[in-house]
């Protein structure tokens, strides 16, 4: 009975957060929120079933949890398909997470009057988009392929900045002497130990998972686990990002032909919810009702803030490049903050900064009410701003070892460049073929003189030494240009 009553509860706790995500998608919320919800509900200040108060535990649970959503989310994308909008995506990870985190925090002192550096420290833990907010909602969602490329990537990569700003930032606060030279020295050790071993760990776990006649299929996603394992802890053990790691690792591993790939990515997804959903219960049995009606006001100003600072800081980072106003317009508003901000609350917490707990109270205010407003108004503003295709526009594709060749889909929207145009005048690269067309859900065999039309949907089979001309077409599609690659 000992053991039975812990495991019964946390059974509870997973099946109704099961039953919570039926409902969020039928509500057109982020689950996320339900998931909080539950854990307030049977918390010390709610029911008081289940009773948790130790944010060291909160800290270290959950920076695994984001390592194996983060593992996933790089397995679920790759970085051929990551190649398009790699730049995109890199300036909004990196300068669009310092604008949110310098708006917000300068918001912040002057209005608020909290003192600089914590008023600084607030603006980074509310910089980050929470990946897992944002994976579980653009794969489903039918925003155009770049805008979610584009947002997948910048989850992945700017959790590591945020990090380390959270850091530099305690760092600045808590000890004495602590200066410009300590920042760039974190800088410098995070990104190198980070980039290497993570990519290193990918190629060294190709090999395993190319190479090692293993006995079981079930071994092979014990394998990739391992690979994120050691990805993660190597790069923390040398002083580098594990997040950053373990992202690059599961993005390496993705473009491998390698063996049990849909027996290894069906594992790490059910993982990374098993994660997620765990995580959300977890931050919601730490928070406390009664504190958090304490900074009610701080919390609702700061939501406001937080609100315009992600878009600002958006439309700065991507003022040069591919994307118009519009689709610069959503993905300002698609930066979800979910469980990334509210774990990197406890940091201060566990590091002795003054107030920590009030800080955490405040982050999970703005969290929760950030979600809820972005979540539910992202796809009608999308679509208000046509910006959306007629099906999720993530694209699957379906690789076997033996066949050196995918089948990638593309569903083609009304300002894609290959509307009107005949299947024999694509221009597609070398080793690659229309397959099929589906049109009103009947595939249609692709005849050079068969004209694509707005709603279609292309099977392109390509073989892996053209995928990345391919993905590159694919782009310029999107973008409404249909003139076939330069040879």
């Amino acid at each position: 009975m000992g053991h039975g009553l812990p495991v019964l509860a946390a059974g509870l706790l997973l099946a109704a957060a099961v039953a919570a995500s039926l409902t969020a998608s039928r509500l057109r919320l982020p689950a996320l929120v339900l998931f909080l919800g539950i854990g307030m509900a049977v918390g010390s200040d709610g029911a008081g079933w289940v009773r948790f108060d130790d944010y060291d535990v909160a800290r270290n649970a959950g920076v695994l949890a984001l390592a194996l959503i983060l593992f996933d989310g790089g397995l679920g994308t790759g970085a051929k398909e990551l190649q398009p909008v790699i730049r995109p995506a890199l300036r909004l990870a990196v300068f669009g997470t310092i604008g949110v985190a310098l708006f917000t925090g300068l918001a912040a002192a002057l209005i608020l009057g909290m003192p600089i550096k914590h008023a600084l420290l607030l603006g980074a833990i509310l910089a980050s988009t929470d990946s897992a907010a944002v994976f579980a909602l653009v794969r489903n969602s039918p925003l155009r392929r770049r805008i979610t490329r584009t947002l997948e990537g910048e989850s992945g990569f700017n959790d590591p900045v945020a990090v380390l700003l959270v850091l530099g930032l305690i760092g600045w606060i808590v000890e004495p002497g602590w200066g410009l030279w300590n920042l760039v020295d974190l800088l410098a050790r995070q990104l190198l130990g980070g980039v290497l071993i993570g990519i290193g760990a990918g190629r060294l776990a190709i090999r395993a998972l190319e190479r090692l006649p293993l006995p079981a299929p079930g071994l092979y996603p014990v394998t990739s686990l391992a690979a994120a394992a050691l990805s993660f802890g190597g790069a923390e053990a040398v002083g580098g990002s594990g997040f950053l790691a373990v992202y690059l690792t599961g993005l390496v591993i993705a473009d491998a032909p390698i063996q049990a790939r849909s027996t290894i990515a069906v594992f790490h997804e059910g993982a990374a919810w098993t994660a997620q959903i765990g995580l959300f219960l977890m931050l919601g049995l730490l928070v406390s009702p009664g504190r958090l009606s304490a900074v009610a006001t701080e919390g609702i100003v700061l939501t406001v803030i937080a609100l315009g600072a992600r878009p600002a800081a958006a439309l700065l980072a991507t003022c040069r490049g591919q994307f118009s106003l519009p689709e610069r317009l959503v993905l300002g508003w698609a930066g979800l903050r979910g469980a990334v901000p509210v774990v990197l609350a406890t940091f201060p917490v566990t590091a002795g900064v003054s107030r920590g707990d009030a800080l955490f109270s405040i982050v999970f205010i703005v969290v929760l009410l950030t979600t809820v407003v972005q979540g539910s108004t992202l796809e009608p503003l999308a679509r208000r701003l046509h910006v959306t295709t007629p099906e999720p526009a993530r694209r699957r594709a379906q690789r076997d070892r033996r066949v050196p060749a995918e089948i990638v889909e593309y569903a083609v929207s009304a300002v894609d460049g290959v509307v009107g145009r005949r299947v024999a005048s694509l221009g597609l690269p070398a080793h690659s073929v229309v397959d099929a067309v589906v049109r009103d859900g009947e595939a249609i065999p692709a005849e050079g003189s068969l004209r694509i039309a707005a709603g279609d949907r292309l099977r392109l089979l390509v073989r892996h030494e053209a995928a990345r001309d391919v993905a590159a077409l694919l782009a310029r599609w999107e973008r409404g240009d249909a003139a076939p690659l330069a040879a």
